[in-house]
């Protein structure tokens, strides 16, 4: 895998069989490459591939096309935030910052989608991004940082994910308990 990722798709599937499925044939249409594929909870399938905008933009289609009503969710973000990325892989950096922002989601796909949004819209942590295992196919994502940055980064991810309908709920709490941090995180 390349050390640069410009653009990010992903599908998130209700099937295995045909996340699979797809998953090959997204890799055959497009030169991309893997950023992440498997098995979520519950009885899930998510394929994440990256590569140039127009190749990714082809290997979404090419997936989605042929799924047979498969599909729970999709994305292409042009340009992440690689921090996202981070979050994703579990490597993401010590989190800074009084304040905790919560979002929570209905799918995996929707939760990458507001890391990156509360990424590029104020100066934030993203401290995690937890996908579907454990969660009964929901995710959520954690930032942190001041509470004016958190409060506004949190909103424009939450404004983002109600758009598709797939906000659960977000939260921002002003002063978090380092024992809530250091347990959460």
């Amino acid at each position: 895998m390349t050390t640069y990722i410009q653009s990010v798709g992903m599908i998130e599937f209700s099937s295995i069989a045909a996340g699979i499925e797809a998953a090959d044939r997204m890799m055959k249409a497009s030169s991309v490459e893997i950023l992440m594929m498997k098995t979520i909870c519950p009885g899930k399938f998510i394929a994440a591939v990256h590569g140039d905008v127009a190749a990714v933009q082809a290997a979404v289609a090419a997936g989605i096309d042929g799924a047979d009503g498969a599909v729970a969710d999709h994305f292409v973000i042009p340009s992440i935030d690689r921090s996202v990325i981070a979050a994703m892989s579990g490597i993401a950096g010590k989190p800074q910052g009084p304040s905790l922002g919560i979002i929570e989601t209905f799918s995996a796909s929707s939760a990458i989608v507001a890391a990156d949004r509360a990424a590029k819209t104020a100066e934030v942590d993203i401290a995690e991004v937890r996908i579907a295992m454990g969660l009964g196919g929901k995710a959520f994502c954690l930032l942190t940082g001041d509470v004016a940055a958190v409060s506004m980064a949190t909103q424009a991810a939450a404004d983002a994910c109600a758009e598709t309908a797939m906000l659960v709920r977000s939260v921002v709490i002003p002063s978090v308990t380092p024992e809530v941090m250091r347990s959460i995180l």
